[in-house]
């Protein structure tokens, strides 16, 4: 049966710290496919109109779009050269929670995200978000320095 892991990006060298790690682990490991995720914290609790909500849904869609081309869709073609399976997934919503749901939809084994202070999803990681992914997540999670 293939392996496989979660990889949290960023969209910054952390996020190519973890990728650089996930590939050490999936050779070690050898029969092993890579998920790919970038989380836009996104919270759906807020009060608009009807137009309103109407312009958040596409500037939520136009967020998605930008995320899968500028970071997961270079990240998958990285890792394709070096011979490992990969697919991604952008989604919105609270960080560890939404890696933590993408792991159990895809039967992960582990997630691994990096641990930073430039930004984006590290820096939410390492702070609540990261807390809560280590003791809450349904897999083992491995945070790269």
């Amino acid at each position: 049966m293939n392996a496989k892991l979660i990889i949290g990006l960023d969209g910054e060298a952390s996020g190519s710290r973890a990728l650089s790690y996930g590939k050490k682990l999936s050779n070690l490991i050898g029969d092993c496919a890579i998920v790919v995720v970038y989380v836009i914290e996104w919270s759906p609790f807020t009060f608009q109109t009807a137009e309103e909500n109407a312009q958040r849904h596409k500037r939520r869609e136009e967020e998605l779009k930008i995320a899968q081309e500028r970071i997961i869709d270079p990240a998958i073609k990285q890792l394709a050269a070096d011979g490992i399976t990969a697919t991604g997934i952008v989604r919105h919503g609270d960080v560890a929670d939404t890696l933590n749901a993408i792991a159990l939809e895809e039967g992960a084994e582990q997630i691994v995200v990096a641990r930073s202070s430039e930004g984006g999803i590290s820096r939410r990681l390492f702070g609540s978000a990261t807390s809560n992914l280590v003791m809450h997540a349904s897999v083992p999670v491995t945070v790269v320095g």
